[in-house]
């Protein structure tokens, strides 16, 4: 194929991407001799909540670091709006709008929530102020307008307005990590891609936080994408609009939540009950309750 032809092949398929926020497409990732992915795609639409979901060494997290920059894929492409990010790093998509939490959120323990999400806020606006405030955090600049609005908005947003004023120390996990999603939606994203956030929450904790990202997506004016992994079926199920699933590094389902519950696929991979087509494997432990598919939290 001649460069010429290269590059309209390019053109083509951002054309066609252009309609989603996040795309990939034939995934593959080798590490040595695992093949942690095989041929995963995924298609993420603008202003909604999709779901990644698997048992235990599915290739989630791998896929989520290919989603994010922090991974090169052995095969396959990203794009981000459009644009081919994939061999972009993930410094270079968050300034294309993309933005990630992760599974430990690190935070300064003595900083207030709204001193963390002033911070974030700068990162994208004011690198000289933030690098003025790194120097000595306990003497943060004077806020400016725009700053106090645009962090008042997400105080409210993600119901942290009582505890603006609180260190992150003296707070429980569930409102450590609405802290961690604030300063990343600081960044004014198109993509938010959520590393386990529910992960060691009690139900009431996980309820407030599914409670918040419904909010977080419906509130936005420019069509945020959410891309949560987690191991809580029952939540994903509820929270989102497409739920993809993935066994042994490939893709075995893509649908509604009402899709997912009812297919054989993903009730094999999840509770041994009848064989997937084509797919024979040894016996994986099972890191789900069966009533988790129901999509009944309570249960």
């Amino acid at each position: 194929m001649t460069s010429a032809s290269t590059e309209v092949g390019v053109a083509v398929s951002a054309t066609d991407h252009q309609a989603h926020s996040l795309v990939a497409r034939d995934i593959s990732v080798r590490f040595g001799g695992l093949m942690a992915l095989s041929g995963v795609s995924l298609e993420i639409e603008p202003g909604s909540i999709a779901g990644l979901v698997g048992p235990n060494g599915a290739g989630k997290s791998t896929l989520l670091a290919v989603l994010s920059g922090l991974l090169r894929p052995n095969e396959g492409q990203v794009w981000l709006r459009g644009e081919d990010v994939t061999r972009a790093s993930a410094r270079a998509r968050a300034t294309r709008g993309l933005a990630r939490t992760f599974q430990q959120p690190e935070l300064f323990l003595g900083l207030t929530v709204r001193e963390h999400l002033v911070l974030a806020y700068r990162a994208r606006v004011s690198r000289t102020r933030l690098w003025r405030d790194m120097l000595d955090p306990r003497c943060l600049l004077p806020p400016s307008p725009a700053e106090n609005e645009r962090v008042d908005g997400l105080l409210e947003v993600l119901r942290l307005t009582r505890v603006a004023k609180a260190p992150v120390a003296a707070l429980p996990l569930g409102i450590v990590r609405l802290v961690e999603v604030g300063r990343a939606l600081a960044s004014d994203p198109h993509v938010l891609l959520l590393d386990e956030p529910l992960s060691g929450l009690d139900m009431k904790a996980s309820e407030n936080l599914l409670e918040v990202f419904k909010s977080i997506v419906e509130k936005n004016d420019h069509g945020l994408s959410v891309i949560i992994v987690e191991h809580d079926v029952a939540a994903v199920l509820a929270l989102s609009n497409t739920v993809f699933v993935l066994d042994f590094g490939e893709r075995i389902a893509a649908g509604s939540p009402e899709q997912i519950r009812n297919d054989p696929a993903v009730r094999a991979a999840y509770l041994g009950d009848s064989e997937p087509p084509q797919r024979s494997a040894a016996p994986r432990p099972v890191d789900q309750d069966p009533q988790e598919l129901t999509g009944d939290p309570s249960t």
